[in-house]
């Protein structure tokens, strides 16, 4: 099919846009730890569900050692760690200023691979760099609108979550790199990326005494747990897994370039569902940090 992984990495932004929704909601009401443990969980039993149906193995026991290890510890960095400052993120700042930092991935993507693998930045991405930098430092540094009490503070912690985020899903994107050669099923690798993002999330919180009161904090507020299924659908199944496609049919630059727009996507979400209210200078930053985005991975000289 013509343009599979440009298709896979839109469709990518549209579902982690939706998923951005669930979370929010489901972290204003129990809060982004309870999020995160309870969201893997259901991520991983919908996805055991699909490899039985899809390839009829429910786990992919025949990947191997080695595709395990690096798949296991993206899972461990980019789902764990980086969806725990995300979701952080959202309940600090909400869900579009969030997304917003999370466009830094690729960018952090390409100076990990500046550093640990040798790849030389030219001109042109150092000034993408500089322009992405630029129009989300806009973005945060923008007054809001006098008076309007749906626009959210921005604080020194969600920017920090946020940036942190973006970090955790770089180095957890070059670690599914190397776990997802020659046609490895991207269901099934996500399925294992889980299976280590809730071993590493269900075991801290059995030693911080805290599974128990996750289970019952969910108990206690059904809707929450509605919201977090309506997010691990879009996020960690559709959306995760469609980015794998991505980065398996198209380059890993075209792909970053197209998985970064969910901020986009977020300006009328945030309008008509959140009543968020922003000034042109937001829209401006957000279309200005995109293509910061888009040039650094897009132009080649």
């Amino acid at each position: 099919m013509a343009y599979i992984g440009e298709i896979a990495a839109l469709f990518t932004s549209f579902c982690w846009s939706l998923s951005a929704i669930g979370f929010t909601k489901s972290t204003q009401q129990v809060g982004s730890l309870v999020t995160n443990r309870v969201r893997v969980v259901i991520a991983m039993s919908v996805l055991i569900v699909i490899n039985a149906v899809l390839y009829g193995q429910p786990v992919p026991l025949h990947a191997g050692a080695s595709r395990w290890a690096w798949l296991g510890i993206s899972g461990v960095i980019g789902l764990a760690l980086g969806d725990a400052f995300l979701f952080q993120a959202y309940q600090e700042i909400g869900a579009r200023l969030g997304l917003l930092l999370l466009s830094l991935a690729p960018v952090f993507g390409a100076l990990i691979a500046w550093i640990f693998f040798g790849q030389n930045l030219s001109l042109v991405q150092i000034a993408g760099i500089v322009i992405t930098l630029g129009g989300i430092s806009w973005v945060v540094m923008a007054r809001p609108r006098a008076g309007d009490e749906n626009t959210r503070k921005v604080t020194g912690r969600g920017v920090l979550f946020g940036t942190l985020a973006a970090l955790g899903q770089a180095t957890g994107l070059v670690f599914s790199q190397q776990g997802m050669t020659a046609g490895f099923s991207p269901f099934a690798g996500t399925l294992i990326r889980m299976f280590a993002a809730v071993l590493t999330l269900w075991i801290v919180a059995a030693f911080q005494h805290q599974a128990k009161s996750t289970v019952n904090s969910i108990r206690q507020h059904p809707s929450a747990l509605r919201w977090v299924a309506f997010g691990a659908l879009f996020g960690p199944v559709l959306g995760v897994s469609s980015s794998l496609l991505a980065i398996q049919h198209t380059e890993i630059g075209i792909a970053s370039t197209l998985m970064a727009l969910p901020p986009v996507f977020m300006l009328p979400i945030s309008y008509f569902l959140f009543k968020e209210r922003f000034g042109w200078q937001a829209v401006a930053g957000t279309l200005l940090a995109i293509a910061g985005v888009a040039l650094f991975f897009l132009v080649k000289i």
